[in-house]
């Protein structure tokens, strides 16, 4: 599977995904400052099968009724948490069905 990395989450992300997938962050793509839905659709036409995002907001503004991309959207940019909640992101890595959106809450930032 072909993944993309949104700027919200730490690209050190790239490193604990299971290497059967190609994982690219937007900004090595050069991508970086584009807006969601253009984003979405320059992946979806680079050959995305799937983007992962801390942008809370991203499931309230983008309909996918048209989307061939799938969405996970991570409950947290903290990389702590996510390093910590590996397994649940993996798990839902493997599960995507294209054009999903998937909210995986790993939890929040602990203090």
């Amino acid at each position: 599977m072909k993944i993309i990395l949104d700027e919200s989450v730490p690209q050190k992300l790239r490193l604990l995904i299971d290497s059967r997938h190609t994982v690219i962050t937007t900004w090595f793509q050069g991508w970086s400052g584009l807006k969601n839905g253009i984003l979405l659709t320059t992946a979806e036409n680079a050959g995305f099968d799937l983007f992962i995002t801390a942008d809370q907001e991203l499931s309230y503004q983008q309909n996918m009724a048209d989307r061939r991309i799938a969405i996970i959207v991570l409950s947290t940019n903290n990389w702590s948490v996510i390093k910590a909640g590996i397994t649940q992101i993996a798990s839902a890595v493997d599960a995507v069905v294209s054009g999903s959106l998937v909210f995986v809450d790993i939890g929040h930032e602990r203090g």
